[in-house]
């Protein structure tokens, strides 16, 4: 034990813009853009959407305030912003991931880290080093958590450590002493919360529970800023974030090489919007399905080897093979399978085709199992394919997904998923939003930049 929470507050507090390596920049940048396509997108088509919105207004909480919601045309209080934004950006799961700690790390820092931005007038430079420090955090505590037995217990990595995560983002712009940093990681503590129930019927809790978890950072940080006194010692202490929360605990990768290895860098995007570990199965089966001409009516069976995580989340046949929400087919290696068989390809549109009776037919053809070899690897999303024919059988194995650090994408792939998720929305003024946050340090106002992304 090395007094993991105040080393991670002393980081936070101590971070300047001018320390961070100008690629770190660059991709904080491209990342923050990359999560602003879903939520703008899912302001107006995520279903779950319309009952928080309700919720809030039910509650007298849908108050105005100066913090964008981003897609959405009015503005919020800050809380309740970071609230919206982390659901909605988390709602069309096309939200970037971080392989290791198998978490999402926008979905929870962004949206604290734009909501105090505009609550406290930082510029362009000040919102992107707490960007950087929210991921940093929150990355390096889902790597301490072990990503294998926090899914084990139960628990969704984006909600657990990503409220600590948006917390350090939201108290980096506070300007909060390694103190009071410490107390709003002890409130974290007590409101990192996130359920995997959410699997078992396609329920909205994920999507909430993670835009809850940038909401709760704010409120940490806000309450270690008006003299709150929080807990100590909140990820290594007797009852602290990893004796609660995992049966595995790496207290090292809490802090190893803070300050010199970026876990931002290893932060990935996605090219589907579906659960990462359904990604590299769907890369293996579009190639396959290109390299051999294949056809639907041709497949006999096909069986996807997963990591146990994968399993876990997306591959028990009882519960999976015909999914009928958006978030059961997101989580659903049968549907999501199928689909790439079928079409060659896979975009948020196709959930058009949940209950398609083409598509549950080729899903009977699947069989998702653990494959022992994808164990013990650095990474956890790697896929093994083969599909039986009638001529053969056709193999290949995929050790990570397409769009991890090793395969990003060209800043042209970005920007142009971006404008695809965000032009519906936007308009015209999709491609002024972009630029303005690619270019975000050099704003004096970030609520410059931010109103651009308002409908």
């Amino acid at each position: 034990m090395a007094q993991e929470t105040a080393t991670l507050a002393a980081y936070v507090a101590e971070l300047k813009y001018d320390d961070i390596p100008p690629e770190v920049l660059d991709r904080a940048k491209v990342l923050t853009l990359d999560f602003l396509g879903s939520a703008i997108r899912a302001r107006r088509e995520a279903e779950s959407t319309p009952s928080v919105v309700n919720m809030l207004a039910a509650l007298k909480l849908d108050a105005a305030g100066e913090a964008t919601v981003f897609g959405d045309s009015r503005t919020w209080t800050p809380a309740v912003a970071a609230l919206l934004n982390g659901t909605m950006g988390h709602s069309l799961d096309f939200d970037d991931t971080h392989a290791d700690s198998s978490l999402h790390p926008s979905a929870p820092v962004v949206p604290a880290a734009f909501a105090v931005g505009e609550m406290v007038g930082a510029s362009g430079r000040e919102v992107l080093t707490a960007i950087v420090a929210g991921y940093e955090v929150c990355c390096r505590l889902g790597n301490a958590l072990d990503p294998t037995s926090h899914y084990a217990r139960g628990f969704h990595p984006t909600a657990t450590a990503g409220t600590y995560g948006a917390a350090a983002a939201a108290g980096k712009l506070f300007g909060l002493s390694e103190q009071q940093l410490v107390y709003a990681f002890g409130v974290s503590g007590s409101q990192a919360a996130g359920s995997l129930q959410f699997l078992v019927n396609g329920a909205w809790n994920k999507r909430y529970q993670v835009g809850a978890s940038a909401m709760n950072g704010v409120i940490a940080a806000t309450l270690a800023k008006n003299d709150f006194v929080g807990a100590i010692e909140s990820v290594e202490g007797k009852h602290g974030l990893l004796v609660g929360y995992t049966d595995t605990p790496h207290h090292d990768k809490a802090v190893a090489g803070l300050g010199t290895t970026y876990e931002t860098m290893k932060i990935g995007v996605k090219p589907y919007p579906s659960c990462r570990y359904t990604h590299a199965a769907i890369d293996a089966i579009i190639a396959l399905r290109r390299e051999h001409n294949l056809t639907p009516d041709q497949v006999k069976r096909v069986e996807v080897g997963l990591h146990r995580n994968g399993i876990t989340l997306t591959g028990d046949a009882s519960t999976k093979r015909h999914p009928t929400s958006i978030v059961g087919g997101q989580f659903s290696m049968f549907f999501t399978g199928a689909l790439a068989l079928d079409q060659g390809r896979f975009g948020w549109d196709d959930y058009t085709r949940l209950g398609d009776r083409a598509i549950n037919n080729l899903a009977d053809k699947f069989d998702v199992v653990q494959d022992e070899t994808l164990e013990g690897r650095s990474h956890p999303f790697g896929a093994r394919v083969t599909i039986t024919t009638e001529d053969g059988v056709h193999e290949r194995l995929h050790d990570d997904p397409s769009g991890e650090p090793t395969s990003f994408p060209t800043a042209q792939a970005m920007s142009d998923k971006f404008i695809t998720l965000a032009r519906p929305v936007l308009s015209s003024r999709a491609q002024s939003f972009a630029d303005a946050i690619l270019s975000l340090e050099r704003f004096d106002r970030v609520e410059q930049a931010t109103a651009l992304g308002r409908a």
